[in-house]
């Protein structure tokens, strides 16, 4: 009867010792080929794309439309003479331009007595900047060179698919270079004072109106904090209801 019963094949440890090695060695070199020597990238985008004070140069530009500039050109305009006046140096070049598109006088000469009203005067040269886009509506530009909060390197880096599961990039843990550039632009370009980012400013005088009061309810032993009162509006009742 024992010669009926299967015989067992000695070979099938083995093939599975082999087949435990040959996984092991499998994920062994996907170890090994991790490690690279690749500059890492810092981590923290504040330190990959710092914001720095420097000179550089800040533009407007205005897009005339119809016969006269319209109120909110000028009111563009002010802004920019605003801002001069404040981190401004040099000169405020109002750029047209060039081609007879751009050869339009009665738009610069605007220009020039906005920038009058606003109380610059003597500050202004006329000058005008390659046209490039045939098609495109051309602006009048005005720039001064001042202080400004920029950016501290450039932006749109991609050496690489963000997508790539194919290879070790597509596996690291790692923030992709171009990663926070834009918040940062958007940082630097939206604040009021650029010297805001680099130091605090000093302290204001306090309120003494309020600090007096605060005193007294204190010495009458009432509450010297303010009664915020919130009044609350049911959605359907507002605009009288219905």
């Amino acid at each position: 009867m024992s010669s009926l019963l299967p015989r067992r094949s000695s070979a099938r440890p083995f093939s599975c010792a082999a087949l435990f090695v040959a996984a092991a060695t499998t994920l062994v070199g996907c170890g090994v080929n991790y490690a690279s020597n690749d500059s890492v990238p810092p981590g923290d985008y504040h330190a990959r794309y710092p914001i720095a004070l420097a000179e550089a140069p800040t533009a407007l530009d205005v897009y005339p439309t119809g016969d006269a500039l319209d109120q909110q050109s000028i009111d563009n305009i002010r802004a920019f003479a605003q801002r001069y006046r404040e981190f401004g140096d040099g000169r405020i070049a109002i750029l047209a331009p060039a081609g007879e598109r751009g050869r339009d006088g009665r738009t610069i000469d605007q220009i020039r007595r906005a920038l009058a009203g606003a109380g610059l005067r003597g500050y202004v040269s006329v000058g005008s900047y390659p046209d490039a886009a045939a098609n495109r509506a051309s602006p009048i530009r005005l720039v001064f060179q001042g202080l400004k909060a920029t950016v501290a390197g450039q932006c749109g880096i991609w050496p690489t698919d963000l997508a790539s599961g194919g290879t070790i990039e597509g596996w690291k843990n790692d923030s992709y270079p171009n990663f926070g550039c834009a918040t940062q632009s958007t940082l630097a370009a939206e604040v009021a004072d650029p010297r805001d980012l680099a130091q605090s400013r000093a302290s204001g005088p306090g309120d003494v109106s309020m600090r007096l009061r605060a005193i007294g309810d204190v010495r009458n032993g009432t509450d010297p904090g303010t009664n915020w009162a919130t009044k609350l509006t049911p959605i359907g009742q507002v605009g009288g209801g219905g």
